[in-house]
């Protein structure tokens, strides 16, 4: 009989206390949950499965929510939430792909399932996934032995995506003590980090998101150098490609089946393509519209079927590596994840394109909530060994300056969690207040990125334009949340925003902003350039004009009538957007300013020493 958790003496408070941290992979299709035991992970399995299926049934008013194997026994797709963890962070406008449920909501705005039981947030559903969960773990585990949980999402998540995961789980009273990209997780659970040095790309096809992330170990420290994803690919559309083959190949319009009937069969489609794991046909015996239909479906139609999601993902490998600027052949290992890559034209698909054996050794389904339970027995312990996580930013974070441009605070792919501070100061004299517009992307203007956050910093004491200091800090946490602040340096007068966003970006969307400043990049630098110029020009006539408000009377009416001309110049060349035109307009502008400035500054130097003797100096 072996004797488990043991401390030293004298080193346990409480006698028999068991501490425990679980983690969770909260999957599209499946979820699971883990916990380390006497130095061992593993899942806590669910009757004779570990995997509890992502669905929730709300399909009647006075019954409570039905979460699991249960629920996937109704024929009501309308009610039945499947793949919820699509809806997560994403607007109304952003859902582009199939699905049978009604949706209402703003376009701008994350959407509610309209069900039998009122209207259900994908927030909520998550939650009651997690509850569920929750409750396996504590029945399993000693009673309130539980201290916290490590939750895994898609690496690409961004921070609205995030704050609704988080959202979903406090709900539930689980104490989170780390949001953890899958990949990273699936790197912990094969112990790479043993390696001390290397590079991994980690291919994590689920039922319903797809992500790569390339990590990097060194001094044992886990990088993530680039990560790319699809919260849209996965198994399910590989279920369905299966189902629009069926009743293509029965010569029936996929518009003249109802929803009901293609959930029925992508579910059927789903068991014959598990078959085909272990065989290298099956016969298919099926009705559509009330009539039989019969087929053999092999591997190799199940290649052509599938070959846009297998396309898709490579795609995507390729731009991960072209990010991190390397080649296949520099990668150490790669790693399968999630249950689609037990299909073996997807292992023969990842081997020919990296030309090396994929690991697969780890149950592709648990090793992302194995990792999840290993980080998490790590925080509670505060083990002294603890594998240093870096993750980073899918997008570039920024804010708006003078004319529009993108000042670029947190560039993409930067390491977090992390700080980063810059000084800004006002545009105009006697300014007292300033808008902070936080934005994503990777344009040089504001209206090429995506709006995050606005906040109003108040209180900037009057002063001359450019005089005032204000630093603006963007700190990201370990668990991807961004925190913008402002601080004006005299008063210490500040503002801040937690950046939450009412839907997040899909991956779809975050690929377009990367094409869309690769491709604009020489365009966006030569515009950029203009508007610095405006901005400056504008700086120019605007100090200008206060200077002769104040001092215009130690000018002749000739040269005054002069230097306004010119000033008129430079604001007609400011609006013709003419980088040309301006700097000639500027150019001529440039002597009369100047000699004014010696003006005022002899008038300044004059009144400093009137009535000033000699002696005085000695």
């Amino acid at each position: 009989m072996s004797l488990l958790q043991i401390s030293e003496p004298n080193q346990s408070a409480k006698p028999h206390q068991h501490r425990h941290a679980i983690g969770i992979d909260l999957g599209t299709t499946h979820s699971l949950v883990g916990v380390v035991r006497s130095g061992r992970a593993d899942v806590l399995p669910f009757d004779d499965t570990p995997l509890l299926p992502s669905v929730v049934y709300y399909g009647d008013r006075s019954a409570t929510p039905i979460v699991g194997q249960t629920a996937l026994g109704f024929n009501d797709p309308t009610n039945t939430i499947i793949s919820a963890k699509r809806f997560m962070g994403r607007s109304l406008a952003d859902i582009k792909f199939s699905h049978p449920y009604t949706l209402a909501g703003q376009e701008n705005a994350m959407p509610v399932f309209i069900t039998a039981q009122g209207e259900k947030s994908p927030v909520e559903t998550s939650a009651h996934i997690l509850a569920r969960l929750y409750a396996h773990a504590k029945a399993a585990l000693p009673t309130d032995s539980i201290q916290g949980a490590v939750i895994t999402v898609p690496a690409y998540f961004d921070e609205a995506q995030r704050q609704a995961t988080k959202d979903a789980a406090t709900s539930v009273g689980l104490n989170v003590l780390r949001l953890l990209n899958e990949p990273t997780a699936a790197a912990i659970a094969y112990g790479l980090q043993s390696a001390k040095t290397g590079t991994y790309l980690i291919y994590d096809l689920g039922g319903g998101t797809f992500d790569v992330s390339l990590l990097s170990l060194k001094d044992e420290v886990f990088e993530v150098l680039a990560t790319g994803g699809n919260s849209a690919l996965g198994g399910d559309d590989i279920d369905r490609l299966i189902a629009n083959f069926f009743i293509k190949s029965a010569n029936i319009h996929p518009k003249d089946v109802d929803n009901t009937q293609k959930s029925n069969l992508s579910h059927l489609a789903k068991i014959y393509k598990q078959k085909l794991s272990e065989h290298q046909a099956v016969s298919v015996e099926i009705e559509i519209n009330g009539k039989p239909f019969s087929t053999i479906l092999t591997n190799d139609i199940l290649k052509q079927i599938c070959e846009p999601v297998i396309r898709r993902s490579l795609q995507t490998c390729q731009q991960v590596l072209s990010d991190a600027q390397l080649d296949k052949s520099e990668i150490n290992e790669v790693v399968l994840v999630g249950g689609s890559t037990r299909m073996p034209i997807i292992k023969e698909a990842v081997q020919n394109f990296f030309g090396r054996q994929p690991l697969c050794s780890i149950n592709p389904d648990e090793v992302v909530a194995l990792g999840a339970s290993r980080l998490a027995d790590q925080l509670i312990n505060k083990n002294e060994n603890n594998l240093l996580l870096l993750d980073v930013t899918p997008l570039s974070l920024g804010l708006e300056t003078m004319g529009g441009l993108t000042e670029v605070i947190i560039p993409r792919n930067t390491p977090i969690p992390v700080a980063r501070r810059q000084t800004f100061t006002t545009h105009a004299d006697g300014q007292t207040g300033m808008v902070i517009h936080v934005v994503q992307g990777e344009r040089e203007t504001v209206a090429d990125c995506r709006t995050l956050a606005k906040f109003t910093l108040t209180g900037i004491p009057p002063m001359k334009a450019g005089l005032a200091r204000i630093e603006v800090t963007f700190t990201i946490d370990a668990n991807g949340q961004l925190t913008v602040s402002a601080m004006e340096q005299t008063t210490k007068v500040a503002s801040q925003v937690n950046v939450i966003p009412s839907y997040g970006l899909s991956e779809e969307q975050q690929e377009a902003l990367l094409t869309a400043g690769f491709m604009n990049a020489a365009a966006d630098k030569e515009k950029r350039m203009l508007i610095e110029a405006q901005v400056e020009a504008e700086r120019e006539i605007l100090a200008l004009r206060s200077a002769l408000s104040e001092f215009g009377g130690l000018l002749d009416d000739t040269v005054k009538a002069e230097l306004n001309s010119k000033i008129n110049t430079v604001t007609d060349a400011i609006a013709s957007n003419d980088k040309t035109v301006l700097k000639q307009a500027i150019k001529e502008l440039k002597p009369l300013s100047d000699h004014f400035a010696s003006i005022i500054m002899n008038e300044n130097v004059k009144e400093a020493l009137s009535g000033t003797k000699t002696s005085d100096w000695s």
